[in-house]
Protein backbone atom coordinates (compact mmCIF):
# COMPACT_ATOMS: atom_id res chain seq x y z
CA UNK A 1 0.00 0.00 0.00
CA UNK A 2 2.87 2.53 0.81
CA UNK A 3 4.81 1.58 -2.49
CA UNK A 4 1.26 2.63 -4.47
CA UNK A 5 0.94 5.78 -2.24
CA UNK A 6 4.74 6.77 -3.08
CA UNK A 7 4.37 5.49 -6.73
CA UNK A 8 1.63 8.34 -7.03
CA UNK A 9 3.02 10.76 -5.53
CA UNK A 10 6.24 10.49 -8.30
CA UNK A 11 3.82 10.35 -11.02
CA UNK A 12 1.50 12.94 -9.76
CA UNK A 13 4.23 15.79 -9.12
CA UNK A 14 6.33 14.60 -12.42
CA UNK A 15 3.25 14.50 -14.74
CA UNK A 16 1.86 18.17 -13.25
CA UNK A 17 4.98 20.00 -14.58
CA UNK A 18 6.39 20.72 -10.86
CA UNK A 19 9.18 22.70 -10.77
CA UNK A 20 11.23 23.60 -7.85
CA UNK A 21 11.70 27.02 -6.79
CA UNK A 22 15.01 26.96 -7.86
CA UNK A 23 13.79 26.65 -11.35
CA UNK A 24 12.29 30.19 -11.92
CA UNK A 25 14.95 32.04 -9.52
CA UNK A 26 17.11 32.63 -12.32
CA UNK A 27 15.10 34.92 -13.60
CA UNK A 28 15.31 37.21 -10.63
CA UNK A 29 18.79 37.34 -9.48
CA UNK A 30 20.86 35.57 -11.97
CA UNK A 31 23.27 32.66 -12.35
CA UNK A 32 25.85 34.95 -10.70
CA UNK A 33 25.71 36.92 -7.41
CA UNK A 34 27.76 39.19 -5.39
CA UNK A 35 27.62 39.40 -1.44
CA UNK A 36 27.58 42.30 0.41
CA UNK A 37 27.04 42.01 4.70
CA UNK A 38 27.76 45.52 6.20
CA UNK A 39 29.14 45.24 9.51
CA UNK A 40 27.37 45.81 12.59
CA UNK A 41 29.51 47.81 14.98
CA UNK A 42 28.02 46.00 18.26
CA UNK A 43 28.63 42.57 16.85
CA UNK A 44 31.24 42.26 14.09
CA UNK A 45 31.44 38.29 14.16
CA UNK A 46 28.54 37.89 12.89
CA UNK A 47 29.40 39.47 9.57
CA UNK A 48 31.54 36.86 8.33
CA UNK A 49 28.73 34.46 9.58
CA UNK A 50 25.92 35.91 7.56
CA UNK A 51 28.35 35.99 4.53
CA UNK A 52 29.16 32.34 4.45
CA UNK A 53 25.87 31.32 5.31
CA UNK A 54 24.13 33.57 2.65
CA UNK A 55 26.62 32.49 -0.51
CA UNK A 56 26.07 28.82 1.18
CA UNK A 57 22.31 29.62 0.83
CA UNK A 58 22.20 30.77 -2.94
CA UNK A 59 24.49 27.88 -3.88
CA UNK A 60 22.49 25.50 -2.06
CA UNK A 61 18.78 26.47 -2.55
CA UNK A 62 18.97 28.65 -5.82
CA UNK A 63 22.26 26.91 -8.04
CA UNK A 64 23.49 30.63 -7.76
CA UNK A 65 27.22 31.05 -7.56
CA UNK A 66 28.93 34.01 -5.36
CA UNK A 67 31.62 36.24 -7.77
CA UNK A 68 33.20 39.16 -8.38
CA UNK A 69 31.10 42.17 -7.99
CA UNK A 70 32.07 43.26 -11.41
CA UNK A 71 31.27 39.36 -12.60
CA UNK A 72 27.53 39.60 -10.83
CA UNK A 73 23.97 39.54 -12.82
CA UNK A 74 22.79 41.06 -9.27
CA UNK A 75 24.24 42.19 -5.98
CA UNK A 76 22.84 41.19 -2.47
CA UNK A 77 23.34 43.65 0.65
CA UNK A 78 22.36 42.68 3.75
CA UNK A 79 22.38 44.68 7.17
CA UNK A 80 21.31 44.68 10.72
CA UNK A 81 18.74 46.79 11.60
CA UNK A 82 18.09 45.22 14.98
CA UNK A 83 18.56 42.59 17.11
CA UNK A 84 16.46 41.98 20.67
CA UNK A 85 15.66 39.54 22.81
CA UNK A 86 11.93 38.26 24.02
CA UNK A 87 11.75 36.49 27.00
CA UNK A 88 8.63 33.98 26.85
CA UNK A 89 8.53 31.33 29.09
CA UNK A 90 9.08 32.42 33.20
CA UNK A 91 9.91 29.43 36.20
CA UNK A 92 7.58 29.52 39.18
CA UNK A 93 10.41 32.02 40.46
CA UNK A 94 9.69 34.60 37.83
CA UNK A 95 13.19 33.50 36.38
CA UNK A 96 13.08 33.54 32.40
CA UNK A 97 13.54 30.08 31.05
CA UNK A 98 12.66 30.47 27.34
CA UNK A 99 13.65 33.62 25.30
CA UNK A 100 13.16 34.60 21.73
CA UNK A 101 15.93 36.03 19.11
CA UNK A 102 13.94 38.71 16.75
CA UNK A 103 16.83 39.26 14.35
CA UNK A 104 15.41 42.14 11.71
CA UNK A 105 18.19 42.48 8.46
CA UNK A 106 17.52 44.62 5.98
CA UNK A 107 18.22 43.17 2.11
CA UNK A 108 18.58 44.96 -0.60
CA UNK A 109 18.91 43.56 -3.90
CA UNK A 110 19.99 45.00 -7.51
CA UNK A 111 19.72 43.43 -10.40
CA UNK A 112 20.78 45.96 -13.54
CA UNK A 113 18.52 48.93 -12.99
CA UNK A 114 16.07 47.40 -10.65
CA UNK A 115 16.71 48.05 -7.02
CA UNK A 116 14.51 46.15 -4.38
CA UNK A 117 14.98 46.15 -0.60
CA UNK A 118 13.13 44.07 2.32
CA UNK A 119 13.35 44.36 6.08
CA UNK A 120 13.20 40.47 7.28
CA UNK A 121 12.63 39.64 10.59
CA UNK A 122 14.51 35.92 11.52
CA UNK A 123 12.99 34.40 15.17
CA UNK A 124 15.10 31.98 16.87
CA UNK A 125 13.86 30.34 20.15
CA UNK A 126 15.75 28.96 22.94
CA UNK A 127 16.11 27.54 26.33
CA UNK A 128 18.06 29.26 29.15
CA UNK A 129 19.36 28.25 32.91
CA UNK A 130 16.71 30.39 35.14
CA UNK A 131 19.26 32.99 36.16
CA UNK A 132 17.80 35.42 33.74
CA UNK A 133 21.34 35.59 31.72
CA UNK A 134 21.69 34.94 28.29
CA UNK A 135 25.49 33.67 28.26
CA UNK A 136 27.60 34.92 25.09
CA UNK A 137 27.84 31.50 23.15
CA UNK A 138 23.50 31.30 23.49
CA UNK A 139 23.25 34.95 22.23
CA UNK A 140 25.76 34.14 19.48
CA UNK A 141 24.21 31.13 18.72
CA UNK A 142 20.78 32.47 18.62
CA UNK A 143 21.43 35.26 16.31
CA UNK A 144 23.38 33.15 13.96
CA UNK A 145 20.22 31.01 13.94
CA UNK A 146 17.64 33.80 13.88
CA UNK A 147 19.77 35.49 10.75
CA UNK A 148 19.96 31.73 9.04
CA UNK A 149 16.56 31.91 9.41
CA UNK A 150 15.76 35.52 7.79
CA UNK A 151 18.14 34.48 4.85
CA UNK A 152 15.80 31.77 4.19
CA UNK A 153 12.91 33.84 4.24
CA UNK A 154 14.96 36.49 1.69
CA UNK A 155 16.22 33.25 -0.94
CA UNK A 156 11.79 31.97 -0.59
CA UNK A 157 11.00 35.85 -1.40
CA UNK A 158 13.59 35.94 -3.77
CA UNK A 159 12.45 32.74 -5.92
CA UNK A 160 8.76 33.37 -5.63
CA UNK A 161 9.69 36.30 -7.17
CA UNK A 162 11.17 34.49 -9.95
CA UNK A 163 8.07 32.18 -10.23
CA UNK A 164 5.65 35.20 -10.77
CA UNK A 165 8.14 37.10 -13.40
CA UNK A 166 8.06 34.00 -15.10
CA UNK A 167 4.31 33.76 -15.70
Amino acid sequence: MRRVFILLTVLFLTSCGYKPSSHFTPKSIGEKVYTEVEVSLSDPENAVLIKDALNRALYSRLKSLATKKEEADSIIKVAYHSIGFTPLQYDKNGYVVYYQANIVLKFEMIRGKKREERRIIGRYEFPVRPTAIISNDLRFKAIERGSINALDQFIAYVSSKGLLSNE
